[in-house]
Parts: structure tokens; C-alpha cells; sequence
């Protein structure tokens, strides 16, 4: 039996950059409270300066839960905007939610946007100039790495690509070492793996990235114990990209290092995210169409026999039953072993039916699912059982989509796919598009497809 060693859980190496980002962000948000607090003739001493360093605790914890000091070069600045966006709203939102509860600290709700306005505008101004700055100064030749690619995966070929694209990183490309293969070799190529070595030894080379695949094992033990003998920093591209990987990050269970596959992005501070948007879009939407379900509610008692609402079993959250709620559209209430899904003039359909489900005004009762918390406003559309249960057979990766809530709108319904799929190909590429939702789910993702629901989600031809 192999005893595992207990391992040192490996440092961050704060760069002189982060450290620049952190004292900049301390002193926009205490300098915007100052600057609104002598606007406004406000003593900025004790409790406003009480309310800065709340703020600054919790803006430092959530940096701290969503690793937001960590290196970003090679990451777009969209995403790291985001992320510093999404911190700072939480931190304030959190900050004024503790001191609520306190009389001392019962400040104006003006006093509380301002500072949020201004100190969004200076984070943002002052995170894009250290980012432009730095690459300023790597474009000649400051603070830049040589690097070079070991192996032929295609995960190593777009790594020298988007180097070579965006040289404002400060990474310079020595090419792509890998022994010849039969059919030549590629255009980055620059000499084998023993070349590699002799050039790591020789400080040619900083920075060298390991792309080869999980075959080749011994090559790649045999290579890292060379390069121990230099001076570069080596790092290993995991061969996981040939999987359908769902949330790519590493982790680490009791010491031992771990790279995820299958897993779900809505942990820790983002489930909670998830379902603060989900409560608040679902309480005022119901509220605004409420007159809406009652009229609707009325029609379909008025017009066929029945209840009018709809109760079928779907697959929730990490495939348990759930009990999804719709305004009947037909004659009949199928919730057996085998559903056959609507077709275009379905006898079924009633008339009322036929309208409701063309503008999907059928699937309002949903978000009372949203609040119960079964749903998400946004998600996989969840399909019948009986469904489930056939295409889970039939496509690899089908049951992933449930590694989140199902949805009432979703990214594969935005981009035309809903309705019948009376091919196999039609649900491979709804199942394709679910499961590109998990991979990039964000919260300003999530916004996106509600603002894009609006326009181009409620009525499609393919909806009968």
C-alpha cells in the first residue's frame, strides 16, 4: 500500500504587479469615500472610515475566495474587469446589509451609490492602466519570458499561437521541441527534446510548457528530471482537453493534486450568486405579470377540460425528480414511462394551447419554481424522463447538463435550438450548447441570456 507524504500546500508568489493592485484598490475606495464624504460635508472620521475598512475586509475576503489576486497575464481583461466588478458590488452590498442592522451606522442610500459610482469608475481606470502599462513595458523588452513548448498536443500549438498573437504579454516564442515523427514536423519547430535541454542548461530558455499526452509517461518523467538540472520553470499542461471537461481548474483532496473533469462552476460564493439573482429576477417578474397569469390562468379554464395548471416529473439538479410546473396547453397530461413530445398542428394541442406555447407563455408558472428553488431562471431546459432516459443512451454527456438547475430560458434555446427534436442531431447540438453554457457560466453570462430572451427567445417557429 503507497503511503502518501504530507505535502506543503504550495504559495501564491506575490508579483510586484499584485502587489501594485492591491494598494491601488485600497486607495480608490478609501479615497472615494473621502471625496463623497467632503462633497456631501460629512465627517469622514469614525464611522465612515469604520465603513471603508468593513468594505475593504470584505472585498479582501471575497479576492481571497475567488483568487482574485492571482497572476492574469494570458487572461482577457474583460475577465478580470468582470471579476473585479463582481467583487466590488458584493463587498458593498454585504458591507450595507451588516451595518443595517445598526443605528450608529445608518447612512444615506445617495451616500452609498456615489461611492459605489465613483469607486467603480476609478478601479476599473486604474486596473485597465496597470494592464496596458505592464504590457507597455513588456513591448520593449521589459519583464518578458522566453518559452517554449515541449510535445505536439493541439492544447500546446494555440498556447504558441496566442503568444505570438498578443505579444503585449512579454512572452517570447522559441519554438515547439518534440523528436520528428513520420510526416514531418510542425512550423514551429525548433529542434528535438534533448535540443530542449541543452538549451534550458545553456539559459535560453525561461519558461517551458509540457504538451504531451498521457501515453507518454515515461518520456515525460525522463524529461522533467532533466530539466530539474536548469533553472526554468516547468510547467504541465494536463492531457484533460481531449475530455468534455465541464469547470477546468486544479484542486487539492488531503494533499494529493487534482484536476476536476466533470464539475459543477456554481460553488461556494457562486451558488450563492446564483440564486440571490434567481430570487430577485423571479420575485419581480412575477410580480409584473402577474395580471398576465391570471388572464392566461382564466383562458385555459374557460376553453378545455381540466386543471389548469400542468405538473410533469423532470430531471433537477444532479438528475433528482422535480415537479416542473406549466399552464396545461392540451387535451391530455402525459407523465408516463414514453412522452411523445409535440408536433407542428398536434391534435393534442388545444387553441388556446397551440398560442401558448408558441410564445412559450405556457412556462411562466415556472419561475414559482425558481423561488422554491428547484429551477433557475436560467439553465438547461429540463426534458421529460422518458427523455432523459432515451437520450442519455444515446449522446455522450447527455446527464452533464444537470450538473446545474434546469432552466426557463437557456443558451441553446437563445441560439434557435428548442422545441421538437425529431432528429438525433437537433438534441446533440441543444446538448452541445448546454453544456458550453456550464463551461462559461458567469453572472453577466446569465444576464445576457435574459436580455437576449427578451428579444429572441419567446417566439420561434420551431415552438409548437
Amino acid at each position: 500500500m503507497t503511503t502518501l507524504k504530507k505535502r506543503e500546500r504550495a504559495k501564491t508568489n506575490a508579483s510586484l504587479i499584485s502587489m501594485v493592485q492591491r494598494f491601488s484598490d485600497i486607495a480608490i475606495m478609501f479615497g472615494g469615500l473621502w471625496i463623497i464624504c467632503k462633497i456631501n460635508g460629512l465627517p469622514f472620521l469614525y464611522m465612515y472610515l469604520l465603513i471603508a475598512l468593513l468594505t475593504l475586509v470584505v472585498f479582501q475576503m471575497i479576492g481571497g475566495i475567488t483568487d482574485f489576486y492571482r497572476s492574469w497575464r494570458g487572461v482577457k481583461i474583460t475577465t478580470e474587469l468582470t471579476l473585479l466588478l463582481q467583487n466590488w458590488t458584493l463587498s458593498l452590498i454585504f458591507s450595507a446589509g451588516l451595518l443595517a442592522f445598526n443605528d450608529d451606522f445608518n447612512t444615506r442610500f445617495a451616500v452609498w451609490f456615489a461611492w459605489y459610482l465613483l469607486s467603480t469608475v476609478g478601479l476599473l481606470v486604474c486596473r485597465s492602466c496597470i494592464r496596458f502599462g505592464a504590457g507597455w513595458l513588456r513591448n520593449r523588452g521589459y519583464n518578458t519570458r522566453r518559452v517554449a513548448i515541449a510535445g505536439t498536443l493541439p492544447v500546446g500549438m494555440e498556447l504558441v499561437q496566442s503568444f505570438q498573437n498578443e505579444p503585449w504579454l512579454g512572452f517570447d516564442v522559441a519554438g515547439v521541441y518534440h523528436d520528428p515523427q513520420p510526416g514531418g514536423v510542425s512550423q514551429y519547430w525548433a529542434g528535438n527534446l534533448q535540443q530542449l535541454v541543452d538549451d534550458a542548461k545553456t539559459g535560453k530558455i525561461h519558461n517551458i510548457y509540457i504538451a504531451m499526452a498521457m501515453s507518454d509517461e515515461v518520456r515525460i518523467r525522463q524529461l522533467v528530471r532533466q530539466l530539474s538540472d536548469t533553472t526554468c520553470s516547468v510547467m504541465l499542461i494536463p492531457d484533460v482537453f481531449t475530455f468534455n471537461i465541464l469547470h477546468s481548474r486544479t484542486d487539492e483532496v488531503n494533499g494529493v493534486p487534482v484536476v476536476p473533469l466533470f464539475d459543477t462552476p456554481l460553488n461556494g460564493i457562486n451558488r450563492l450568486l446564483k440564486r440571490a439573482e434567481d430570487i430577485v429576477l423571479a420575485s419581480l417578474i412575477l410580480l409584473l405579470i402577474s395580471p398576465v397569469l391570471c388572464c392566461i390562468a382564466l383562458a385555459v379554464k374557460m376553453t378545455s377540460k381540466g386543471p389548469v395548471i400542468f405538473r410533469q416529473t423532470r430531471y433537477g439538479m444532479d438528475g433528482k425528480p422535480i415537479m416542473v410546473w406549466k399552464f396545461r396547453s392540451m387535451k391530455v397530461m402525459e407523465n408516463a414511462a414514453v412522452v411523445t413530445q409535440a408536433t407542428q398542428n398536434d391534435p393534442r394541442v388545444t387553441p388556446v394551447g397551440n398560442f401558448l406555447r408558441r410564445t412559450s407563455l405556457d412556462e411562466l408558472p415556472q419561475f414559482i419554481n425558481v423561488l422554491t428553488g428547484s429551477m433557475s431562471i436560467v439553465g438547461p431546459r429540463p426534458h421529460a424522463v422518458a427523455h432523459n432516459e432515451q437520450y442519455r443512451e444515446l449522446i455522450e454527456g447527455y446527464m452533464l447538463r444537470h450538473k446545474v438547475k434546469p432552466g426557463i430560458t437557456g443558451w441553446a434555446q437563445i441560439n434557435g435550438w428548442r422545441g421538437e427534436t425529431d432528429t438525433l442531431e437537433k438534441m446533440e447540438k441543444r446538448i452541445e450548447f448546454d453544456l458550453e453554457y456550464i463551461r462559461e457560466w458567469s453572472l453577466w453570462f446569465d444576464i445576457r441570456i435574459v436580455f437576449l430572451t427578451v428579444f429572441k427567445g419567446f417566439v420561434n417557429k420551431a415552438a409548437y
